[in-house]
Formats: structure tokens, sequence, C-alpha cells
């Protein structure tokens, strides 16, 4: 019998301890449940979210990374938005290199533009080099065009002619297409019926008298040398760009001597002493540069316009004094300086600035002594010269006259 209530008793323990082990397994998942309860109740307590004790501060630092998480994206997105107008800016201004639009006026109100003209770039053609039939005792004299070339009205006395061509034009249609501005809109009506006239959007822009390889060649050229269009150029940056293309051409760097023309040069389009030359004047010499450089004299006396054969046709007449057909070499010499001389802009007949194209006068304070002397030698020179040569000579002085605005000094070939 004391055996059976052994066993007995160890059953009931048995039982004893099973129903603790199954109470505290209860108890574990009731304590998990208030917990859970609990913390939910003071969360909601707090009204703002956030738990008190040690979920406050973990709280906090997530609020914290999530600002400057939001401030980092914020400059981040700032930092690409001026990056993308900047490449925006540039592809703009490399587009209307490459079409020769020039610069837009940031004045105008473009919703009522006219629509601008579609430039065209010329192609070489086969017989571009070949010799051109000028008759010296033949004058061209072309008659100017009826009709405005923006809108296509005649309205007689109120149109402006074109020096270089027979186009003409209303001052109000230059206007709205955004080709002249208020001060050169005013220039315009002053000199366009002078004795020296205004050149039009289309003469004006010897950039377009490149051709598309030509063209590409040049922006390449700007692309490796850094040089961003629109944008002013100083002393340095221009004596890189020529030491640049001197080497890409010859192999060579540049001369003491041509490192001065430079400067000369780069003094010549800065005669305010800024310190710094436009992009318009710097493109106008470049583009003048690839037509001495790669065009054959004849070429360029294709591209030369009836009224500047005209002209030429006069100037040599003026010199040819017996009327022989052949003046000097130092006569034609005289005759393109002539060409180039800036006038006076309180002079009647011309308020176009045309300086430094030709031959630099002597007491230009950018010449330096051997092109002094040489001038003076090849004005000094009697050899003859023919009105073809003449022409072909002069043909590239000829195309630097046509803009309005300041040119630039080009070396005469020895």
């Amino acid at each position: 019998m004391g055996v059976l209530m052994s066993k007995k008793q160890q059953v009931e323990k048995v039982q004893k301890c099973s129903a603790v082990v199954s109470a505290f397994k209860s108890g574990l998942k009731d304590r998990a449940a208030l917990d859970s309860v609990v913390q939910t109740e003071v969360v909601s307590e707090n009204g703002d979210g956030s738990a008190e004790g040690s979920l406050q501060p973990n709280t906090d630092q997530n609020e914290q990374k999530e600002k400057d998480n939001k401030t980092c994206s914020l400059s981040t997105q700032q930092d690409s938005a001026l990056a993308k107008k900047e490449k925006k800016a540039n592809q703009e201004a490399w587009g209307r290199l490459r079409d020769g639009k020039g610069v837009e006026p940031e004045e105008l109100n473009k919703a009522h533009q006219l629509i601008p003209p579609a430039f065209v770039r010329p192609k070489r053609e086969a017989n571009d080099d070949q010799p051109v039939d000028v008759p010296l005792g033949q004058k061209e004299q072309p008659v100017n065009d009826e009709m405005c070339e923006v809108c296509e009205v005649w309205t007689a006395d109120d149109l402006f002619p074109c020096r270089m061509c027979t186009r003409v034009f209303h001052d109000g249609c230059l206007r709205e297409m955004g080709y002249l501005s208020t001060e050169a809109l005013q220039e315009m009506r002053e000199t366009a019926h002078t004795t020296t006239g205004w050149s039009c959007y289309y003469c004006d822009n010897v950039n377009l008298l490149l051709t598309e390889e030509e063209m590409y060649s040049l922006m390449e050229t700007f692309k490796q040398c850094k040089i961003i269009p629109e944008s002013c150029l100083v002393s340095d940056e221009l004596l890189q760009y020529r030491h640049f293309v001197t080497k890409q051409l010859f192999e060579r760097d540049l001369t003491d001597e041509e490192e001065e023309d430079v400067l000369a040069q780069f003094a010549a389009l800065d005669p305010d002493k800024k310190g710094q030359i436009e992009w318009s004047d710097f493109l106008y010499h470049e583009t003048l540069s690839v037509l001495q450089k790669f065009r054959t004299e004849n070429s360029l006396v294709r591209i030369l316009t009836a009224k500047e054969r005209d002209r030429a046709r006069a100037i040599f007449q003026s010199l040819d004094q017996d009327k022989d057909g052949i003046i000097t070499i130092g006569e034609a010499r005289r005759a393109q300086a002539s060409w180039f001389h800036k006038i006076n802009k309180d002079s009647q007949s011309c308020n176009v600035s045309i300086s430094h194209v030709g031959p630099i006068s002597e007491s230009s304070p950018v010449s330096s002594s051997s092109e002094r002397s040489r001038d003076k030698a090849l004005e000094n020179d009697n050899r003859p010269v023919t009105w073809d040569n003449f022409l072909r000579e002069s043909a590239i002085y000829i195309l630097a006259a046509r803009p309005n605005s300041s040119a630039m000094h080009i070396h005469l070939p020895l």
C-alpha cells in the first residue's frame, strides 16, 4: 500500500507540474499582449505619434535623418537643374553658331516676332577656283528690289536698302524679327541712304560664307580650345587659341613676333581697354582667316556682289589716271587701306565703324615697327597691277568690309 500511495502521489505531482508549465506559457502570452496594448495606448495618448521612454530618441533621430535627406535631395536637384540649364544654354549657343543666327537679343518679346529666315550655307562648286571674267569698262549697276524682303510690301521711301545686295527692308520688320537692337536700328536709319550705307543680316554676317565643312572644322577647334560661343575672350585665351591653331596647321609654335601681332590684334579689338574682346569680333576675324587660308582668290571673287564689284571698279578707275588698265602695287595697297579707313562717326557720309581691317596706319598704337616698314615699302612699290589682279587681291578685304561692327586687322600676304 505504501508503494501504491507513492505512485499516486507521483502522478499528482506530474499533473501539478504540467499545470504550472501551462499556466506559465499562458502568462507569457498574456504579458506580451498586455505590453502591446500598453505601448499602443501610450502612442495614442501622445497624439503626435511618438512613444515615450526609449522609443522617443529613436523617433527623433529618424525624423532628423528624414529632414537631412530631404535637404540633401533638394540641393542635389537644384545643382542638377542648374547644370541642365547651363548645358542647354551651351547647346543653344552652339546651335546658333552652327546656323549663323548670332546672339539672341534678350529684350525681345519672342511671342510677337516674325519668323526669321532659314540660312543655308553655301557649297563649293567644281568651277569655284576658275578665273572670273569681270570687265573693267562695264559697270553692272544693279537695281534694288521694290518690295520689303520680310513682308513683301512696297512702301516707297520707307524701305531701307542694303549696300551689298539688292534687298530692301522696313525698319519695323527688322525690329520685329530681332535682327536689330534699338541702337542699331537708329544707326541703320541714319546710314542706309548714305554713300557707304548699311549691310543687311544676310550680308553682315560673314560667317554665313563658310560651308558646313568649314564651319564644322572651326567649331571643333573652338571646342578643343574650350572656347564657349557668345563669351568674351581675354588676351591669354586668344594667345592660347593662336598657339593651338599654329601647331595644328604648321606643326610649330608661335614666334615672338607672331605673339606680338596677336597682342596687337587684341588691342585693336579692345579700343576701350576693357581687357576682353567681344565674341562677335573674334568670330568675325576667325571666319575671315578660314576664307583667306582655305579659299583661292578666284573663289572669293565669285562671292562678291555686283555692288561690291562696282565699287572696286570705281576705285581702280580713279587710280588709273592714264586709263591703260594698270596701276602700281603701292596704289593698290593705298586703295585697300582707304577702303577700310575708319570714318568719323560725325561724318554725314557714313556712321559705320570699320577699322583695323586693311593695313594699319603708321600712327596706329597697335602697328608694329615691322608692319610699318613693310607697308611703307609696299606703298613705294611701282610694280604694275592689272584690274584682274587688283580684284583678286582685294576680294578678302572687300568681304571684310561687310559688317557694320568694328573689324580686325588682316595681314597682307608678302
